[in-house]
């Protein structure tokens, strides 16, 4: 019986992901202001949502339909393969690193085209050791804080020849294209905010779909910290508010993202032309192919 318990607890430390967010000391999360249109429903799969209708600076709408995002298909139901054909879906692009890949696969269609991209790779160890470290108290609410802001700050500048052939996979794929990482919040989300700036979307547009993983995701969540909270006594030096912090969201973190950029390349626009490699011309034809 002990056993068992452990594992169970194990299992929620493994889900919620060592690169996640949300500090305590906050009442309540950052929440996206919620869409009007019913959300995209697919069992067993988390943070699934496409980015439509939403109205950029030059008054243009996103077309919907075009990219999706979510988090791992591991659990994806063999039933609910047709609700992906249903949405035109032909490819899948998995932002995790080949441990997590090899841990937790995507459950997938024979004849969808999977392709792997991470910006950097972990060694093997990295996480578990992480996980480790959390489970003895090692690990406070200022530290998982630290860890988060520098993984966004080094996602987009540690090996941007990656970050650009992801970009280029999605905005240059003529079929809808699904992209995901763990929990489809913090790479699945600099990604989708960097693809929301090239087709020039304002930051407030940007960052309200970022912060819309914590509506999607808040059941999850907090059933989760309700299960540390309760387990606590298994591991007593676990401090609960870094479990917090590691769940949700928060706009400092993409603040983070984008202001490394500012800083080492001196804007997004500079950024987006050399170091992704998309001239002006190229970014107007992406907006008129993706808004109307």
């Amino acid at each position: 019986m002990g056993n068992k318990i452990i594992k169970i607890s194990f299992l929620f430390i493994s889900l919620s992901c060592i690169f996640s967010c949300k500090v305590q000391q906050f009442s309540t999360p950052e929440y996206g202001k919620k869409e009007t249109e019913n959300p995209i429903k697919i069992k067993k799969v988390n943070n699934f949502r496409t980015v439509k209708n939403i109205k950029n600076s030059e008054g243009k709408i996103l077309k919907e339909g075009k990219f999706y995002r979510s988090g791992n298909l591991y659990k994806l139901k063999n039933s609910s393969f047709n609700e992906l054909e249903k949405l035109g879906i032909k490819e899948i692009i998995d932002l995790r690193n080949a441990k997590e890949i090899g841990d937790k696969p995507d459950n997938l269609p024979e004849n969808i085209v999977y392709k792997k991209y991470s910006a950097f790779e972990d060694q093997g160890d990295q996480l578990s050791q992480a996980k480790k470290l959390v489970l003895k108290g090692k690990v406070n609410a200022s530290d998982a804080d630290k860890r988060m802001l520098d993984f966004y700050r080094e996602y987009v500048t540690e090996n941007p020849e990656i970050i650009k052939k992801i970009i280029n996979e999605i905005l240059e794929s003529d079929q809808p294209i699904l992209y995901h990482c763990t929990a489809g919040k913090d790479r699945t989300g600099i990604i989708t905010a960097l693809i929301l700036s090239i087709l020039k979307f304002d930051k407030e547009t940007i960052y309200n779909d970022y912060l819309l993983s914590n509506n999607y995701r808040e059941k999850l969540i907090l059933k989760r910290l309700h299960l540390a909270d309760n387990l606590h006594f298994i591991y007593p030096k676990m401090d609960l508010k870094v479990l917090e912090k590691l769940s949700w969201i928060e706009s400092n973190y993409l603040d983070a993202a984008f202001d490394e950029i500012d800083k080492k390349y001196g804007s997004i626009d500079f950024y987006i032309q050399n170091v992704l490699q998309i001239s002006e011309d190229k970014r107007k034809e992406y907006i008129r192919k993706f808004t109307y």
